[in-house]
């Protein structure tokens, strides 16, 4: 079991991180959308609680910047025929304390709407995580402000998919963190759809 590594970022692409510990090893990393956004540059130091993934066909490793992200990521791939790589979509797209409401709320339409859940599948996700996630759903540090949730709304209202809109709102409070008004969220979210 690899618990953590910790080293330089030495380089980053799509999904995945490079980070090259202080004896020189380094060690090829799979995160989250969420995370890579929060990833320091190249080049500065960084530790991710990892989980590593035996298959048959090979090993990897998952890494997150808390322990909570890593404890979910465990919770949802504990179900029955959900892998590493539906586990790594939910928090991509959801984030954990999202993810972890939409669980306990039975939120089916929302887990579907995540990249490589279908309906049973988020059926079956739902029916066995819904009374196990009580500890992630309350986190104060992942919260999202409720002026987020209605200008992911309105956005899905305009026509756009869950899992963009998401995105948009989440780059657009790591701008300016501090404004979470609704009206003002929706400008700078479209900004940044229609400037892809």
């Amino acid at each position: 079991m690899i618990a953590h590594v910790r080293g330089r970022v030495a380089s980053k692409s799509a999904d995945r991180v490079v980070v090259e510990t202080a004896g020189g090893v380094g060690y090829e990393v799979v995160v989250p959308l969420g995370v890579m956004e929060r990833l320091p540059p190249s080049g500065a130091e960084i530790t991710l609680a990892t989980e590593l993934v035996v298959r048959e066909d090979g090993w990897a490793l998952y890494g997150f910047l808390d322990e909570g992200e890593r404890k979910f990521f465990r919770r949802v791939t504990s179900v029955s025929g959900v892998g590493p790589k539906i586990g790594l979509a939910v928090l991509s797209t959801l984030g954990v304390e999202r993810g972890a409401r939409a669980l306990r709320e039975k939120n089916i339409a929302l887990l579907s709407s995540v990249n490589g859940i279908g309906r049973k599948t988020a059926e079956r996700l739902a029916l066995e995580l819904s009374e196990k996630v009580e500890d992630f759903t309350d986190a104060p540090a992942t919260a999202v402000p409720a002026g987020a949730e209605a200008a992911l709304k309105a956005l899905e209202r305009l026509g756009y998919g869950l899992p963009e809109a998401d995105r948009a709102i989440r780059q657009a409070l790591a701008g300016n963190g501090t404004e979470t008004e609704t009206e003002t969220l929706v400008r700078r979210a479209l900004q940044i759809l229609t400037t892809r």
